[in-house]
């Protein structure tokens, strides 16, 4: 009896690593069984080749064993599940993450779901004690944490919407509190969460202002910021509002009203969930479709699916462009190792601008912001200074000095239009060009062809190009190829610490190396 408590503590020790890394891989798909089950579809091919040899072990064994009696048998997986524990943790406490698990009371509740089930179907296994039960225990405890994900997220369902629709209503009422608060929705494929920042930059300037933090733009991201910080002194709330399903912003619009609306960018992100380039649009332009009568529309007019979208809803609306007319332009542009500067024309008025930001798309995003604030009668010397004094974007062609090295981290996303950008920006900048990526993401049918587009943009604007991931990484290396590219100056590893080592063993201190997209953990395999 002693021996099987053993077995039974070492399969829940071995289990403790899978089962974290379950839920960290359906927290990073937003809880969504969907979303879940695709990653699983998608990543079972590297799944099978890390089982592979665990796998391996087990059957040699097992084989080895068929003649033992149970109790050896027994002797045996206890064996096997604590070198299969030792293993799991050592490599977890060598693990990075570049979103770790976030212990949230969500997760929390979800942690003790699971892990009431997986000691109960051990037990029942154990129960009826034989020589196959031992190996599918031993099995479970690797393998059960990944499935018990379904069952899991049924049974928490109904407390999960409950607790949500709370938190939703209390924010609710909160804003209708507010009666005086001015509110702008942002959203785009593309460009939020830096045109947020930007705004408040400028608008912080002459209002009191809130911000949803970070990625906050969902429908409880947006809900915690509400309730945790907003305040009767903030005057004005610029809101992030991201969409990967078709309703999403109609929903978003509808529970957050606001009376000005920005529309950054449409292009092909998230196609997989979205379906079509045509659901996208329609979504993102629900952002100015679902304004009030006396609300503000503000347009990228340099994207063409919003130039060419034509609205329905007879709001005001004020555009911002660089290369198509728009009511605020962006003239003489120039890049350097110290940030941009350039011109804004506005009817008749040319006023000078200066910014640490760098790329093209960031000043599509001050344009944006400088046409917020001049509609909210902000003047122009407070606009110049919101724009001077802003930091950079963490991960968004934030430039930066490790290790002696100049780096340009471009590393929260990448999208089709952004990655040009952010090779535009490297080929302007001095000393050997250094690209360092994995590729895009979630682009659907045409991702392939778009990362051979990618790969193919490089030449001319890179000198070494160090791509992460063999597989994810294929398609560029393709473009690379037609493009007619010095193959000899293209790396492929399998992990990012390995194009570090590739980037300080042959870039110098006056040498550049852009860091485009990072995928999320639960891509980067």
């Amino acid at each position: 009896m002693i021996i099987k408590i053993i077995y039974y503590i070492m399969l829940i020790i071995a289990a403790l690593v899978p089962g974290k890394h379950a839920l960290h891989m359906f927290q990073q798909n937003r809880y969504e069984l969907g979303r879940y089950t695709v990653w699983i579809s998608d990543n079972i091919q590297g799944g099978a080749r890390r089982a592979m040899i665990p796998a391996a072990v087990i059957l040699a064994v097992a084989f080895a064993c068929m003649r033992l009696s149970v109790e050896h048998v027994l002797l045996f997986c206890i064996g096997i599940a604590t070198a299969l524990a030792g293993i799991l943790h050592i490599r977890e406490k060598n693990a990075s993450y570049i979103k770790p698990l976030v212990y949230t009371d969500r997760v929390k509740r979800q942690i003790l779901v699971m892990a009431v089930l997986y000691l109960l179907i051990q037990l029942l296994l154990l129960y009826n004690f034989r020589r196959l039960t031992l190996w599918m225990m031993l099995a479970f405890s690797y393998f059960g944490p990944w499935i018990l994900i379904f069952p899991m997220a049924v049974i928490t369902a109904p407390i999960e919407k409950r607790v949500n629709d709370g938190f939703l209503n209390e924010a609710r009422e909160i804003l209708r509190q507010h009666s005086d608060l001015i509110i702008l929705g942002i959203t785009g494929s593309y460009g939020k969460t830096s045109t947020k920042n930007v705004m408040q930059a400028v608008l912080s300037e002459q209002y009191n202002t809130l911000m949803t933090p970070a990625s906050y733009n969902t429908p409880m991201g947006i809900t915690r910021t509400v309730r945790e910080n907003l305040k009767p002194i903030h005057k004005v709330f610029i809101c992030e509002m991201g969409a990967d399903h078709v309703g999403d912003i109609t929903y978003l619009m509808d529970f957050v009203k606001p009376s000005i609306g920005i529309v950054t960018s449409i292009g092909p992100q998230h196609l997989q969930t979205f379906g079509s380039q045509e659901n996208i649009t329609k979504e993102k332009m629900e952002m100015i479709e679902k304004l009030p009568p006396d609300g503000l529309g503000i347009l990228n007019a340099d994207n063409d699916l919003i130039r060419e979208y034509k609205i329905k809803n007879p709001v005001r609306i004020i555009t911002y462009g660089i290369h198509h007319p728009a009511d605020y332009m962006a003239k003489d542009i120039t890049y350097g190792p110290s940030g941009t500067k350039f011109t804004v024309v506005h009817e008749m008025e040319c006023i000078p601008f200066e910014t640490k930001l760098l790329g093209e798309l960031n000043v599509l995003n001050i344009l944006s912001a400088v046409a917020a604030g001049r509609a909210l009668n902000t003047d122009w010397v407070k606009i110049q200074r919101g724009v001077r004094k802003m930091n950079q974007v963490e991960h968004r062609l934030e430039q930066k000095r490790i290790n002696g090295r100049m780096f340009i981290d471009d590393a929260f996303n990448s999208n089709p239009s952004g990655s040009d950008m952010a090779l535009e920006v490297l080929s302007m900048m001095p000393g050997k060009r250094f690209i360092v990526t994995p590729g895009m993401i979630d682009l659907g049918q045409q991702q392939d062809q778009l990362n051979r587009t990618f790969g193919a943009s490089m030449k001319g604007r890179a000198d070494e190009v160090i791509l992460v991931g063999e597989h994810q990484t294929a398609p560029i290396y393709e473009g690379l190829q037609l493009s007619g590219f010095d193959m000899n100056h293209v790396h492929v590893v399998d992990h990012v610490r390995d194009a570090f080592d590739i980037v300080y063993r042959e870039a110098g201190s006056e040498d550049t190396i852009l860091l485009e997209n990072d995928l999320p953990d639960a891509f980067n395999h």
